[in-house]
């Protein structure tokens, strides 16, 4: 997990060093990616996949990588489908800083439920996010429907 000369440790590659599922929001741990809850979410159930490895770009990755990274996209717009059922998805990764990405450097993808007429301009007007469940509650139950143990 390389650093890309970064002064801080990236929160990707502190999530995965630390071993502490819980405080760091970590749902599940494959083999070559793990998906977390996003700490500052836009709404209930917004997730991010994540490649273990920090690289910028998604063509960095190799094939089996890329392959599970899909795969547990996958994954979690079922447990979101089983836990909120959000009628659509938001789903894609924001590369490089032009993209508005907040952490540059270690792709990684939002899985973001949506609902019909959920246009919210909070975040935009007054910088604040509405979110009405505690992480610690989305986390659990999150655990509980993953579908692959």
């Amino acid at each position: 997990m390389e650093q890309d000369n970064q002064k801080s440790e990236c929160i990707f590659c502190g999530a995965i060093r630390a071993n502490q599922d819980e405080e760091k929001l970590v749902v599940y741990r494959s083999k070559w990616n793990f998906v977390i809850l996003n700490r500052f979410p836009y709404t209930s159930g917004h997730v991010m996949v994540v490649p273990n490895l920090h690289k910028p770009f998604f063509e960095d990755l190799d094939d089996p990588t890329q392959l599970e990274l899909m795969r547990l996209i996958t994954a979690s717009t079922q447990v979101i489908r089983k836990v909120y059922h959000p009628d659509g998805f938001n789903i894609g990764a924001n590369i490089g800083a032009g993209s508005g990405a907040g952490v540059q450097g270690h792709i990684h993808f939002h899985v973001v439920p949506r609902w019909d007429g959920d246009s919210n301009f909070m975040t935009t007007i007054s910088d604040t996010r509405v979110i009405p469940e505690d992480l610690s509650q989305t986390l659990k139950k999150f655990k509980e429907a993953w579908p692959m143990k």
